[in-house]
């Protein structure tokens, strides 16, 4: 006879213990970096500095939103898209491994390499020039394998049984998978594809060769192909090439662009946890 050596619920409390501890320790960095950012760039952190059309922040805001945004508008149906075919149409076989091995590097290529890709195809040999319109195509290039893997996990998780329930009333396939797969999928491809458009909102490397500016006489853009100000860009140039800015300001510009990133993880937990109350 085998033999306990604890209780079970002495086991549950040592495990949620634990989980604890891990929680607090890796939330302990993150606490740690924006305090740190808030302690050094605090005297600089204030409302001019965020709406002040001229010297402040607002016009690499206002970029960065726009930039975001269109990235979402073009990442969300390509990769939702190809992930229900992926998950729904596609035969299992070589080909389907190869594709999904082939989207799983992607999401691996460090971010450098999809700015040089943007900048070839989309700057150079389509002709858009350093614009809003090259970066957002980037920057969706580059979340794209992200949306894809998440959303098609999303679908994954769909039990069968209402797939087959919805087949047997008579539903196409198609019917099934617009009314009944993908509502009930919906948190998760929501989360997947927020907690992508939130990395591409940090990413400097691709919106370095294709979009960004650090000054604009007129930095707001009134077309897709108008050049833009961007804030990851802008904090890579006070930092490395702008000596006269106060060590202040940058540290202030960092901890509004972390405090955007943040935000925007917090807005998919939001939106997870609605969605998934709406649903049951």
């Amino acid at each position: 006879m085998r033999r306990r050596w604890l209780d079970p619920r002495v086991q549950e409390h040592i495990a949620f213990a634990s989980l604890w501890i891990v929680m607090i320790v890796v939330s302990l960095p993150v606490v740690g970096i924006m305090g740190y950012m808030l302690y050094r760039g605090a005297s600089a952190l204030d409302w001019q500095l965020i709406a002040d059309a001229e010297e402040g922040l607002l016009p690499a805001i206002v970029g960065t939103t726009w930039l975001v945004g269109l990235t979402a508008l073009i990442a969300a149906p390509l990769g939702v898209g190809a992930a229900i075919y992926l998950s729904e149409y596609a035969r299992p076989g070589p080909l389907l491994r190869i594709i999904r091995l082939a989207i799983i590097n992607l999401a691996g290529v460090p971010s450098v390499v999809y700015g040089l890709f943007g900048l070839a195809l989309f700057v150079i040999m389509l002709g858009f020039g350093r614009c809003l319109a090259a970066g957002a195509c980037t920057l969706a290039l580059l979340v794209l394998p992200l949306v894809i893997s998440a959303s098609e996990e999303a679908l994954r998780q769909i039990p069968a049984g209402l797939r087959e329930g919805s087949l047997a009333l008579g539903a196409s396939k198609w019917q099934t998978i617009r009314r009944v797969v993908l509502p009930n999928a919906l948190p998760g491809i929501m989360t997947g594809l927020i907690l992508s458009i939130a990395r591409a909102a940090g990413e400097t490397a691709p919106i370095l060769f294709t979009a960004a500016f650090y000054w604009l006489r007129d930095p707001y853009p009134n077309s897709l192909f108008d050049e833009i100000v961007a804030m990851p860009y802008q904090l890579y140039v006070m930092a490395s090439e702008a000596p006269g800015v106060p060590i202040e300001k940058k540290w202030a510009t960092a901890f509004v662009l972390v405090a955007l990133v943040l935000g925007l993880n917090l807005v998919a937990i939001v939106v997870r946890a609605r969605l998934r109350r709406r649903r049951w």
